[in-house]
């Protein structure tokens, strides 16, 4: 397949012009014109890199790819490295960031939705990447942290009463916890996302709505790797999706 084939496909299906995002979404880094290997993981890290170059793909495909705003644009150091190392083997990046958490099928929150069994009802937050529902079995909040323990493959913190039922929740993948107070406008029972801050613990705790940090990696493996297996069956590429371990 064409690289300007690939990221004109992508950028059809994801639709980035719709976001403000932190990064430029899309071709990251132009590599060779064809592509018949993809590797896709959850960031483009110099491991990630690595493991391309080693099953000699010809395409990175990642939610958290370069060029963050406010981000040193200087190429020194581990920057230079990782760009060094696309440029010398011909490696295209693609990275897609906002476009892939809001995806309604293959984003993070969809397939979050999709992993535990939520129920979807709609959506809120910053243009609209926030997604709330309900559980298809209400249960207490601690044996919610254990069937996320086993589909995550990590133990949730959490705050709030270990007892309190959940009927009604709203979660949002990766650095969501700002979109906290939103969901306790919603009238849900708990709220996940991947990272907590200070304040978070205080917003919960006087609200009494619980608050579920459950890893910003761990929330956000889903949609690449779902983006990845959806270019497999529709173009027939090999598409081959790496978890680097990361315990945020």
């Amino acid at each position: 397949m064409k690289l300007e084939e690939l990221t004109r496909y992508l950028d059809s299906l994801l639709e980035p012009a719709k976001f403000r995002d932190y990064c430029p979404n899309g071709l990251q880094v132009e590599g060779g014109g064809e592509i018949s290997r993809i590797v896709a993981g959850v960031t483009a890290s110099q491991s990630l890199l690595d493991v391309a170059v080693d099953r000699g793909a010809q395409a990175i495909l990642v939610h958290h790819g370069y060029f963050w705003k406010g981000e040193d644009g200087r190429v020194t150091g581990l920057r230079k490295r990782r760009l060094q190392t696309l440029l010398r083997h011909d490696i295209s990046l693609l990275a897609y960031h906002l476009p892939l958490d809001a995806h309604p099928t293959l984003g993070n929150n969809a397939q979050l939705a999709g992993l535990t069994g939520w129920l979807p009802e709609g959506r809120f937050g910053e243009q609209d990447i926030g997604w709330y529902g309900r559980l298809e079995q209400p249960c207490v909040l601690l044996e919610l942290a254990a069937q996320l323990t086993a589909l995550l493959g990590r133990q949730p913190l959490l705050i709030g009463d270990g007892a309190r039922q959940i009927r009604r929740i709203a979660w949002c993948s990766g650095g969501a916890q700002s979109y906290f107070e939103q969901a306790i406008a919603l009238g849900v029972d708990a709220y996940l996302s991947g990272e907590i801050s200070e304040q978070t613990v205080h917003l919960a705790n006087e609200s009494g709505v619980a608050y579920i940090a459950a890893g910003h990696h761990a929330t956000e493996r889903y949609g690449v790797k779902a983006l990845a297996g959806h270019l497999a069956t529709q173009f027939g590429l090999d598409c081959q999706f790496v978890d680097i371990n990361n315990p945020v």
